[in-house]
């Protein structure tokens, strides 16, 4: 994958840092200040947001843009990273992934070293030398309200379905919960009817696995758009038909590698937008609660712009 460079970095204000200490349930909480330190090598003021829930994370970084820093990090997995590029989507204000979360795919499928103190560098680097890289993010509409962004994987298919279950459950804690919602809604699978427009073809279609792509991975290194390129200015549709019980077992895991595309009722399509439509499916963004359907996704060429 390969991105135009351009200068874009202003000389002016502070490196705002916005991380969130329970992320990767909290296995990289000590890193903290050795990062800071690291992304201080990059020649700027580096300040550190406060935030204790998802909506004051947005909030404060809304606020760091409007106050002029020279550009916003995220600390942590694919939910920080979701909630910084509300606040620089569209903006000449660069941004950076430190990858300290359980799931990294933003910042793996964008090229950025796994190890966080190593991400840093690489951010500290570009700082330095003036630099950011373009790559495309996929913005969300729905009837109401203000649009959405998203930088990997739109699910609106079975894993958004169990993901909510899963935020509805106080018990039991940790991953186990998403065990046992993967449980439930196997029990309770069925095919559900999806009302589609492809850069403006309809289609009308009954599927389990329904997800959208500007990057190729979810959940943790999943591969479910595996052709997904962020700096295409397209989007991959993915779509798994009328997958019984079964089947949908045995297809999951060839997910990670990117196989399941082979399977007879799985199919994958390149668009610039998509409309989807369905009934009671609230949709999952980087692994964040998002929109309820319908809602329309567009992808955004160069919509974003990396420390890289």
């Amino acid at each position: 994958m390969t991105a135009e460079v351009h200068p874009s970095v202003t000389p002016d204000g502070p490196v705002a840092v916005l991380a969130n200490p329970t992320a990767g349930r909290g296995r990289h909480r000590g890193l903290l200040a050795p990062l800071l330190s690291r992304l201080a090598t990059g020649g700027r003021p580096v300040r550190l947001l406060e935030a204790h829930t998802a909506d004051e994370a947005e909030a404060v970084c809304r606020d760091a843009v409007a106050d002029g820093v020279a550009a916003l990090v995220a600390v942590g997995g694919d939910g920080t990273v979701h909630r910084g590029i509300q606040a620089v989507a569209g903006t000449t204000i660069p941004f950076g992934p430190v990858p300290a979360g359980t799931g990294n795919d933003f910042a793996a499928d964008t090229g950025f070293p796994t190890d966080p103190l190593a991400a840093a560098e690489v951010i500290a680097a570009a700082l330095r030398e003036g630099r950011s890289s373009p790559v495309d993010l996929a913005r969300m509409t729905g009837p109401t309200g203000p649009p959405r962004w998203y930088g990997a994987v739109l699910a609106a298919g079975f894993d958004a379905i169990v993901n909510e279950r899963a935020n509805r459950m106080s018990w039991p804690r940790g991953p186990r919960r998403y065990d046992l919602a993967i449980m439930v809604e196997l029990a309770r699978l069925r095919p559900r009817r999806y009302k589609l427009r492809l850069d403006g073809e309809p289609h009308e279609v009954e599927a389990v696995l329904v997800a959208v792509g500007n990057c190729p991975s979810y959940g943790g290194g999943m591969r479910i758009c595996p052709d997904a390129d962020p700096t295409d200015g397209m989007l991959d549709v993915v779509v798994g038909g009328r997958l019984d019980r079964r089947t949908l077992i045995r297809v999951k895991p060839s997910i990670y590698q990117g196989t399941h595309l082979r399977h007879p009722l799985v199919h994958s399509y390149r668009v610039r937008t998509v409309e989807l439509a369905a009934e009671g499916i609230t949709t999952y963004a980087d692994g964040e609660r998002s929109l309820e359907l319908p809602l329309t996704v567009s992808a955004v060429p160069g919509a974003l712009r990396l420390l890289r």
